[in-house]
């Protein structure tokens, strides 16, 4: 008996001037199995707790694989042979008008944030973003959990506004709207479209007694018009797809701005759910200060005022407490991207997460020898990182390469001096 051969997931009957292609057949499943395989998309998730994470129970005191797990690692110590740990690395010049403005440049490395004649640069997530584009539903994803503020900036230096609740969320990911409300959407669409024409025509018409400096300018404003006009007709094209089913239950918006590790959870918990219906390749979530006390137990003070803790420890127990339930749902959040089979691997397999903050010591707003976690991605892991204390090495080196590892050609990112080997 002959040995069937499979054909390629995209053959043609072929005429002249004709090409029809024929749909999936049997003889197909293998070949096209094989390419869901090959081609199983790499993703990036982002990570930031603002207001730090206390060294002394997150970063080791040796190095190497068999480095000693402190207390906040040992609750991740199973997850251990798919993370790696790095310390000593930072951003140069993060000092700015406040305290906090280095949480604004976490994922840019712009120096000297909030002062005069500031400008954010582009941040990794929305370079990711721009390298994938409209494969997928949404570029990107950037949320927070508390305001819309977020870490993520265009190549404009403009801030992409996260979403803070996760059942908005869900809804614009999974569930389809009302005929209305389709049709609602879709005019919206088509009249920004019908401004940036207007837009675009009314430039045009300046063109011709304009400075060189004005067409430049204007150049620029024709590129920015263009992008707008590139994005609407993606977002139009998506319009028209069904939504991905998934038998996860719509979440339930916390009204307690005091509940913070209950809106972790939820956001933690639909990260899985995008990369898994392949909505997004790219996540950034900011943990916000909520400026509250936290409704955990044994604590009653705000976290913001414990990270100022000042040795004092009576507010390093409480601050402990906090973070102890953020790596737990840390903990959670890796389990259930281990569990979920991606191609031949596992999503976390396919998926570079950062996880860490921009401050690496809370308490005197020290942006430097930030805590550091990378995982997933395809790297060599199981070991602590140490560079030096005193001369860190740039973040931005290990920015470079999780840009990399996405199959981006770019060997240089914000203040790097290279890349960073994880393999």
């Amino acid at each position: 008996m002959a040995t069937r051969r499979a054909l390629p997931r995209r053959t043609f009957l072929k005429a002249t001037g004709v090409a029809m292609a024929l749909p999936l057949l049997d003889v197909m499943t293998p070949a096209f199995a094989r390419t869901i395989n090959l081609e199983s998309p790499r993703r990036m998730l982002n990570i930031c707790c603002t207001l730090g994470l206390y060294d002394d129970y997150w970063t080791p005191k040796t190095t190497g694989a068999d480095y000693a797990a402190t207390d906040y690692l040992s609750i991740l110590d199973r997850h251990r042979a798919h993370y790696t740990v790095l310390s000593g690395l930072s951003h140069e010049e993060q000092t700015g008008r406040q305290p906090h403005n280095s949480e604004i440049t976490w994922l840019t490395a712009a120096r000297h944030p909030g002062l005069d004649g500031f400008q954010n640069t582009i941040s990794i997530d929305q370079m990711a973003s721009n390298h994938f584009g409209y494969v997928t539903r949404f570029p990107s994803v950037v949320l927070g959990t508390a305001t819309p503020q977020s870490q993520s900036y265009t190549a404009s230096g403009v801030m992409t506004p996260a979403e803070t609740s996760p059942a908005t969320l869900f809804r614009k990911l999974f569930l389809r709207g009302t005929d209305a409300e389709i049709a609602e959407e879709a005019q919206r669409l088509s009249d920004g479209g019908s401004i940036l024409d207007h837009l675009a025509g009314q430039a045009r018409s300046l063109q011709g007694t304009a400075s060189a400096a004005d067409r430049q300018k204007l150049d620029a404003y024709f590129e920015s018009v263009r992008t707008a006009e590139n994005d609407l007709t993606e977002v139009q094209a998506w319009m028209d797809r069904p939504k991905p089913a998934v038998a996860a239950e719509p979440p339930v918006d916390s009204p307690d701005k005091a509940d913070i590790i209950g809106r972790i959870r939820l956001m933690f918990g639909l990260i899985p759910l995008i990369f898994e219906t392949d909505s997004s390749r790219v996540i950034s979530l900011m943990i916000h200060d909520h400026g509250v006390v936290p409704k955990v137990a044994g604590v009653n003070l705000d976290q913001h005022g414990l990270s100022h803790h000042g040795q004092d420890e009576s507010k390093i127990v409480q601050l402990k407490k906090i973070e102890t339930e953020i790596v737990q749902h840390l903990d959670g959040l890796l389990g259930a991207l281990r569990e979920r089979p991606d191609g031949d691997g596992t999503l976390l397999d396919q998926t570079s997460l950062l996880f860490g903050s921009n401050l690496g010591n809370a308490s005197s707003h020290e942006a430097r020898n930030l805590p550091v976690l990378v995982a997933g991605g395809g790297f060599k892991h199981g070991r602590h990182i140490a560079h030096d204390k005193k001369h860190n090495v740039p973040l931005c080196n290990l920015y470079v390469t999780l840009l990399q590892s996405l199959g981006m050609e770019v060997d240089a990112f914000g203040q790097s001096s290279g890349s960073l080997a994880l393999t």
